[in-house]
């Protein structure tokens, strides 16, 4: 059903557990336990598509671990399903991002709903609900086709070719940003911007320039109309990738 993994992560591998990590691979899943160490599962982390953190230690839980796992969420927005007794559970939610935590359950655990829930958990993350939306805007179909490839594994893209074809999509969805083409005929980039900031549903949007001028005068006419950055279009594939990750991570 799911070749990635699915981490169960414990103080140690108690029968419940066990009996945890069986039921999920009686399901189809690939789940496996592993303990509370820091260099046990950050070497797991990159076939890991859910971790599912146990805690049974009514004295507490490893602060350290939860904090690595917070961070290393952050990073590339993984999502945790945490299981405690109440009062650790707050503890331990309290430490992780709210974006980052799709579900909590207060031991004992109904198996069979956090079955339930890990299976729509899955269900979502093939879809593509959890990632950013980003809208590109540019007139050069071949450029939003290359653009588009370079950001699809990671992002969910969508595209307009022009001013007014972006706000007509806009007025029917959800972008988390938008990668708008600086020189565009009939709509020029500025204009558009206008346009989103002049409304309520769109002002909010953070904006980013795509301009194929780099000269000093052209970054500054850019740069004056306040748009969350800009970038050359003849940026690499990998620079791109970096900055929209790091613009993110701002952003939280």
């Amino acid at each position: 059903m799911n070749e990635n993994l699915i981490m169960v992560i414990g103080e140690r591998e108690t029968f419940l557990i066990r009996v945890l990590v069986k039921k999920l691979n009686d399901a189809g899943f690939r789940a496996e336990f592993v303990p509370e160490n820091i260099d046990i599962i950050n070497g797991k982390w990159q076939e890991t598509s859910l971790i599912t953190y146990y805690n049974d230690n009514a004295e507490g839980f490893k602060e350290d671990v939860v904090r690595f796992l917070a961070d290393k969420m952050i990073d590339d927005g993984k999502q945790i399903i945490a299981i405690a007794e109440k009062e650790n559970l707050d503890r331990i939610v309290d430490n992780i991002p709210s974006d980052n935590i799709y579900k909590t359950f207060s031991r004992p655990l109904d198996n069979e709903v956090f079955m339930c829930t890990v299976s729509e958990l899955l269900r979502k993350m093939e879809s593509g609900d959890f990632k950013k939306t980003i809208l590109i805007v540019d007139d050069d179909p071949t450029y939003l086709g290359l653009v588009r490839e370079w950001l699809k594994s990671k992002y969910k893209i969508a595209m307009a070719t022009s001013g007014l074809q972006a706000i007509k999509w806009l007025g029917k969805n959800k972008a988390d940003l938008i990668l708008l083409d600086y020189e565009m005929p009939v709509t020029s980039g500025p204009q558009v911007l206008e346009m989103l900031r002049s409304e309520e549903e769109t002002k909010n949007i953070p904006v980013i320039f795509l301009t194929g001028k780099g000269d000093k005068q052209s970054v500054i006419a850019v740069v004056e109309l306040k748009p969350e950055g800009y970038f050359l279009k003849n940026i690499e594939r990998a620079e791109l990738l970096n900055n929209l990750e790091e613009f993110f991570l701002r952003r939280r």
